[in-house]
């Protein structure tokens, strides 16, 4: 695969650029998309188990079922897409994801400047007291309620019906308005606000290139679009705006 010329250009000078990335990303990883034909919530209700009432009418059946998400998430390692966005944080002056993601694939693979929108399933804290209670703390508390104040335990992820959390937003606001290009990455791109913000780097003058193995609602809007596995496409990518930027070959 050959970047466009036109893209070239805009690549070799570009210093602020974002990656928009949604769950096809991690689909190599082996993390289940959900509005895929094989999707989970094509297996299970979204208002049983990711909303606040749900959790409240049966915080069990729900624990369980992110605590098996999790389980997955941990046992899945980042894949080359991720490793290409760590890469493209060197390669540009300034490079922020967004992700829409919470199976924290992005930091395990090393990107340092990562807005997670929906929040991150490592987390969770107490509903009583707001106590942390990650990793070990977590794991060894077999029964989702905090020791401290009895309260439930919830994960720390956006649920249906919930808002954005406002820092990760702010971030993810503030690389849009001044990136020259924004890379959207295995998103439906019909989940908003998120699917707004490449609309807001094409008034702002920048470009959009999307990445993903089947078309979408931007599909026809954006500037630049690739059809196929993330991991392939933005190796590809990398590789070749290293060489234009003159940077050195990795070597042994």
């Amino acid at each position: 695969m050959s970047i466009p010329e036109e893209l070239q250009k805009i690549l070799k000078s570009a210093r602020e650029v974002v990656a928009l990335t949604g769950a096809g990303i991690s689909a190599e990883s082996g993390i289940p998309t959900f509005r895929g034909a094989d999707g989970l919530w094509s297996k299970l209700s979204p208002e049983e188990l990711a909303s606040f009432d749900a959790f409240l009418r049966n915080p069990q059946l729900v624990s369980e079922w992110y605590e098996h998400r999790r389980k997955i998430a941990r046992e899945s390692k980042p894949n080359q897409a991720h490793i290409a966005l760590v890469e493209m944080e060197r390669i540009f002056p300034s490079f922020t994801v967004v992700t829409q993601n919470i199976d924290n694939l992005h930091k395990r693979a090393g990107s340092m400047k990562v807005a997670e929108l929906h929040g991150n399933i490592e987390r969770n804290y107490c509903l009583g007291c707001g106590k942390h209670y990650d990793g070990e703390d977590f794991d060894r508390n077999r029964n989702f309620k905090c020791p401290e104040c009895g309260g439930l335990i919830r994960p720390d992820i956006v649920w249906f019906g919930e808002m954005l959390p406002v820092d990760q937003w702010a971030m993810a606001e503030e690389a849009v308005q001044r990136a020259e290009v924004i890379f959207v990455v295995g998103t439906s791109s019909v989940v908003y606000p998120a699917a707004e913000l490449p609309m807001t780097v094409r008034r702002n003058g920048g470009k959009i290139v999307e990445v993903n193995i089947e078309e979408t609602p931007l599909s026809n809007i954006a500037d630049f679009s690739f059809k196929g596995s993330a991991s392939r496409v933005l190796t590809e990518i990398t590789d070749q705006t290293k060489e234009l930027r003159g940077f050195a070959k990795d070597t042994e």
